[in-house]
């Protein structure tokens, strides 16, 4: 599946949820989304959980 069609069933996903419940509803849809993203991410070998706790300067060495 395209990175393209991924990106339009999410922003449907959040119209749907703006409109039948509201800006609530469309905030929780899209933190849980993201939580969704990064979780598979590290899932597929993509990201390690150390890239969130090392400082700036230790990225660049």
């Amino acid at each position: 599946m395209s990175m393209a069609v991924v990106g339009m069933i999410a922003g449907m996903a959040l119209g749907f949820a703006g409109y039948f419940g509201g800006f609530g509803a469309f905030l929780l849809v899209a933190a849980l989304g993201a939580v969704g993203f990064v979780a598979g991410r590290f899932l597929e070998g993509d990201l390690e959980l150390g890239d969130f706790f090392r400082s700036r300067d230790e990225r660049r060495r």
